[in-house]
């Protein structure tokens, strides 16, 4: 009886924060769905109207669409391609022991407290500014032409923003489970005659197949909702070369005025950003169970 008298004082005691926390979620769900059936746009008060499926018709066959889908892709894909592997090697790194160990994490963590904003703002104005950013005065060094990054190659460019940023989470949680690898396997293979390559692929690689996977599912999940940093450096341009799905829908709802529309991408977004998930997560679940 005290069990139960407990769970309920202990239910009740959270149902406020429950009920809040699913009224902030559901609430503008609700509404993104309800306007994504209408025709609504802000510089046509009091002009709207129900059309069923029209918007989500509509940007489903907008030309950009693919476009966007594709370079979603490519940018989650490469920036994983690059987190995963540089906070592989960088955590090996990381994990020898060395003079000022403390001070150089510190400085490899770093880049991950600072705003996607202002990570953006100084890659583009320091770094790949075309006159003044640090590439272009090496290339000059060197005696090359000086390339202008976020015009010939916006996606790339954005990639490489935002790897910077997120390359310090994987590094981190891959050192974690670095340091919980057990020594005596590598001392072990050692003596019968492994060599560093050997030891990395059938000792270190297969111990940090879990953390790479919740790497993996993180990063992802954040990824697909990349804004900041195309929005301060390209604007999604030039045309729609680095335009992903988050960017389209602002196109649709905040420059266009189509709310109805962009609600219509706001939904697509969601079912597609839990296929994604849902599929991660299956696979993070099998290479748990193995």
């Amino acid at each position: 009886m005290a069990t139960l008298h407990t769970q309920t004082t202990a239910r009740f005691m959270m149902g406020p924060s429950v009920i809040l926390l699913l009224a902030w979620m559901l609430v503008p769900l609700g509404m993104t769905v309800y306007f994504s059936f209408l025709r609504y746009n802000l510089l046509m008060p009091g002009m709207e109207e129900f059309t069923g499926f029209g918007n989500y018709e509509f940007f489903l066959t907008d030309p950009a669409f693919f476009e966007a889908i594709a370079n979603t892709l490519l940018l989650v894909g490469g920036v994983l391609l690059i987190t995963v592997i540089g906070g592989t090697f960088l955590a090996i790194l990381l994990d020898q022991p060395f003079w000022g160990q403390g001070i150089v994490r510190l400085l490899v963590i770093a880049p991950f407290f600072v705003m996607p904003t202002v990570s953006a703002l100084v890659w583009k104005n320091m770094m790949m500014h075309p006159v003044n950013g640090l590439f272009a005065w090496i290339a000059r060094s060197f005696g090359f032409q000086p390339v202008d990054w976020l015009s010939t190659m916006p996606l790339f460019s954005i990639i490489i923003i935002v790897a910077w940023g997120w390359l310090p989470f994987a590094t981190l949680i891959t050192l974690t489970a670095l340091q919980s690898l057990d020594q005596e396997q590598k001392e072990a293979a050692e003596m019968d005659g492994a060599g560093p390559v050997s030891i990395f692929f059938h000792i270190t690689l297969p111990h940090l197949a879990r953390a790479l996977t919740v790497v993996t599912l993180i990063e992802t999940i954040f990824l697909l909702s990349v804004f900041a940093e195309i929005y301060v450096t390209t604007g999604g341009g030039p045309g729609t070369a680095s335009t992903n799905l988050p960017f389209l829908i602002y196109i649709q709802a905040l420059l266009q005025y189509d709310v109805g529309s962009a609600s219509a991408g706001g939904v697509v977004a969601i079912i597609l950003a839990n296929i994604v998930a849902v599929f991660l997560i299956r696979m993070i679940g099998k290479n748990l169970e193995t």
